[in-house]
């Protein structure tokens, strides 16, 4: 297990390498300056600006500079937020994401998950009607719809909870919900079809031939191996939750990553748009492995090497 980690940690050094050469490359290459989006600048102090933030001399030169401060660490300093590095904004902005996205990632995989099951178990009965079609409308409803929805019908017409800002627990419970639910959706109908092509399976009809009881069937021996797909899906989803979602954040005025990155990409942020970019690579790369790990702890008969 060890050896097989580190050798993927050795692998993923290149593909980090080769997401920051490119991100930094297509921002540079771009029509257009991130000093020069509102006004003209005079030349003397354009040159003073390219000399403040290492964007003077040719590409080469740039974009060696950038590698030289990407391996000590230091992402640069933001065109668009003054005086402020990279470092900084994402220090203060990441807890926010992390934190709404961990909620999101619970709510989708617990609520998917239970509600797959269920649907599975009952098999074309009433019951897997009624969570197939709750799945559906979930997945079908754009989260831009359903978050001013849940705004007025729990903030402004119930009062439950607050409908923007950051900084209590009541406050996180619409933001959550309204990311999570669509996944939860996915996960359940992903869930669904998984249990059921396990069941159908001839371990599951052994089992059943020795008598045990249709819980134990199901929730010892058929549902580990229906997670998986699940896990497969739950490694991206982690990293995309955990980053944060644009829209969620938006809606929500919550102080989080992703409205810095949509401005960051429309005023041509370079080193800001290129410490998202490496950070959202690294999270996936990081959630990849920990499914392939799973994977060999929930199926025996997987085995890493």
């Amino acid at each position: 297990m060890i050896p097989f980690i580190l050798r993927r940690i050795l692998f993923a050094l290149p593909v980090l390498f080769l997401v920051a050469t490119l991100s930094f490359l297509l921002m540079r290459l771009a029509p257009g300056s991130p000093f020069t989006k509102e006004r003209a600048i005079p030349a003397a102090i354009l040159r003073q600006l390219e000399v403040r933030y290492n964007l003077n001399g040719s590409l080469p030169q740039q974009y060696g500079g950038y590698l030289r401060d990407l391996a000590h660490g230091d992402l640069g300093l933001s065109t668009q937020y003054r005086n402020r590095t990279v470092n900084e904004i994402i220090g203060q902005t990441l807890p926010v994401s992390l934190t709404v996205g961990a909620a999101a990632f619970a709510i989708a995989l617990g609520v998917g998950i239970w509600a797959g099951t269920y649907a599975a178990v009952r098999h074309n009965r009433a019951g897997d009607r009624a969570a197939m079609t709750g799945a559906l409308l979930g997945i079908s409803l754009p989260v831009f719809v359903i978050a001013p929805l849940a705004i007025l019908l729990f903030g402004v017409g119930l009062r439950w909870v607050p409908v923007a800002g950051w900084g209590t627990p009541r406050q996180l419970i619409l933001p959550a919900l309204c990311l999570g639910l669509p996944f939860a959706a996915a996960v359940a109908r992903l869930m669904r079809t998984s249990l059921l092509e396990v069941l159908g399976q001839d371990f599951i009809r052994t089992a059943r031939a020795k008598g045990q009881t249709e819980g134990k069937i199901v929730y010892r021996h058929a549902l580990r191996v229906a997670l998986l797909p699940v896990v497969s899906y739950a490694g991206p989803l982690a990293a995309n939750l955990l980053t944060g979602s644009i829209v969620i954040e938006t809606i929500f005025a919550l102080p989080g990553i992703g409205p810095f990155f949509v401005n960051s990409v429309l005023n041509k942020d370079v080193f800001m748009v290129g410490g998202i970019v490496l950070l959202y690579s690294t999270l996936l790369i990081f959630f990849n492995l920990v499914v392939d790990v799973l994977y060999a702890v929930l199926d025996r008969r997987v085995r890493i090497s």
